[in-house]
């Protein structure tokens, strides 16, 4: 036969053919976005909607909330425009610094506004010297930020000027007891895992004690026994769901969140577009990373706890964030997870979802986005001048361009 070749092989021999395959490469896709109950393909609708039913369920008393506390549902804090999004909620954090090191309060830094019982009530004294607050962040799209891989934030970091370099800390794992991973949830990145962040909400926010975090708050180093009726953990592990059953149900639903979209038709706009290169020019990406990428579906991360499902592996995402701790002038004063360098610092905030928000900065002290801009200092300072030697059509521009966020 023309063109083919044929190949006899002997009665008793066997033909071995070896095929040497590519290796598979999978091209990373836009992480979906909107503000519209719907799942990212993580789970089923059906049990999206269930888990975000969960997110909003109110506790109440019988169910372990408090004793001492400062909402009754996740949602309360985190529902603007949508379920999980951001709020105008802020928690009340405070301390003492003598000038040398940073001490916390009898409890811990975070002062509960609710009680359940007015005999212990959390109220400051003139000890402290350190006092701020801090506004509830949007969590959608948080499941992709789970799935960076540690590397890229040192990738990141790499190619930040001097000057602006973020801090990087690893803090532990609560599911995963030894194991420590590159922080990136929270105002001070107290968390790296979406679990480990699901149960310190739940225990310092609402009061309720889980497998991961199963001691009870005290209301300023005072005991609160006496007013807890319902045995620790509160949220209690079951065969199916060994972190508390609540928890799990918090996890999947942030883990199926889609990112905040953009304004589309001004994002389109001749204002929006030149603000968004000027965003970039004058240095404003330094810190507030417009675009990454999630590791690979497949890659085995929270120390060994959680494979990165293809729903969000592979994924780009822009969150406008580099995760990291800055100071740029407004730190709180607080010290946690990372040490005595970053009690003036904080973790740079996603802009995404910004056009959904009437207040900013951790505190919600400004009102305007021109204000919060003027309001970075520090490590900021350079890019903070170069914004303020534009003509003020640029600036504008900028703001534009934020306003599509």
């Amino acid at each position: 036969m023309k063109g083919t070749k044929r190949w006899r092989i002997s009665e008793g021999l066997v033909l071995v053919i070896l095929v040497v395959a590519a290796p598979l490469v999978f091209a990373a896709t836009e992480a979906p976005a909107g503000f519209d109950n719907l799942t990212n393909g993580f789970e089923s609708q059906t049990q999206f909607d269930l888990d975000r039913a969960s997110f909003g369920d109110v506790e109440e008393i019988a169910d372990g909330l408090g004793p001492v506390y400062n909402a009754q549902s996740c949602r309360e804090c985190h529902q603007n425009p949508v379920t999980g999004a951001t709020s105008q909620v802020t928690e009340l954090r405070a301390g003492t610094f003598d000038g040398f090191s940073f001490t916390n309060p009898p409890g811990g830094s975070l002062i509960n506004d609710r009680a359940i019982n007015a005999a212990i009530q959390e109220r400051l004294t003139t000890a402290s010297n350190v006092v701020d607050t801090r506004s509830s962040l949007n969590i959608l799209g948080d499941g992709f930020v789970e799935a960076i891989a540690d590397a890229t934030f040192t990738t990141i970091r790499n190619a930040q000027p001097n000057g602006m370099k973020g801090q990087i800390i690893n803090v532990p794992v609560l599911e995963a007891p030894g194991q420590t991973r590159v922080a990136r949830f929270g105002w001070k990145n107290q968390n790296s895992s979406l679990l480990s962040f699901a149960a310190d909400a739940y225990v310092n926010e609402m009061g309720i004690t889980s497998p991961l975090l199963p001691t009870e708050n005290t209301s300023m180093g005072n005991s609160v026994a006496a007013f807890d009726t319902v045995p620790d953990p509160e949220d209690a592990a079951t065969v199916a769901n060994p972190n508390g059953p609540d928890i799990e149900a918090f996890v999947r639903f942030m883990r199926a969140t889609k990112v905040p979209p953009r304004d589309t038709a001004l994002a389109a706009t001749a204002d929006a577009v030149a603000g968004s290169s000027l965003f970039t020019s004058i240095g404003c990406a330094n810190c507030h990373t417009s675009s990454i990428t999630t590791a690979p579906a497949g890659t085995v991360v929270n120390g060994g706890k959680y494979t990165i499902p293809a729903a969000l592996g592979d994924k780009i995402i822009h969150p406008y964030s580099d995760f990291m701790l800055h100071d740029v002038g407004t730190g709180d004063g607080i010290v946690q997870n990372g040490g005595a360098a970053t009690r003036t610092k904080m973790r740079t905030p996603p802009l995404w979802g910004l056009r959904t928000r009437s207040r900013f900065m951790h505190d919600l002290f400004n009102t305007t986005r021109f204000n919060a801009i003027q309001r970075h200092t520090n490590e900021a300072e350079p890019v903070i001048q170069n914004f303020l030697n534009l003509s003020t059509t640029q600036q504008n521009q900028i703001l534009t361009f934020l306003n599509s966020l």
